[in-house]
């Protein structure tokens, strides 16, 4: 028997990553991405519709996707499917599905974290180090 387990998308930034540390201290970034759908329908009328996903990265990917992404940076993920659940104060249940990432490429420029300023990056393939322990939670 056979499982395959894998996403990857294509987007753009649609906030600043922000990175922390689990109680564990180990490293953990959630991105926001968005992609586009575009068609036209049997009227000839162009339509867009715009998809959001949640990444996880950790370890050194999640310390240089918050150095190389900001808001507005196209980029492209590869990782697998994973839901969450938790129950708020009010003991209501919660799912989130997210990407955790295992590789990431910039497609755009992305601000330095020394200088503060613009570069053009050559496309950049990451991979990952080895995630969170099992029975890790999110720091959020």
């Amino acid at each position: 028997m056979y499982f395959l387990n894998k996403a990857q998308v294509i987007g753009n930034v649609t906030r600043d990553p922000e990175l922390r540390q689990t109680k564990a201290n180990q490293p953990v970034t959630t991105i926001g991405v968005a992609t586009n759908r575009r068609w036209k329908d049997t009227g000839g009328q162009i339509h867009e519709e715009a998809e959001f996903h949640n990444i996880v990265c950790w370890g050194k990917l999640a310390e240089l996707a918050t150095q190389l992404l900001k808001k507005g940076s196209k980029v492209f993920f590869e990782g697998r499917l994973q839901t969450r659940q938790w129950d708020d104060e009010n003991g209501t249940k919660h799912f989130r599905t997210e990407i955790v990432a295992q590789d990431m490429i910039v497609l755009t420029g992305a601000k330095t974290a020394a200088s503060g300023s613009e570069e053009n990056l050559e496309t950049e393939a990451l991979e990952t180090q080895p995630e969170a322990p099992a029975g890790e939670d999110l720091p959020f």
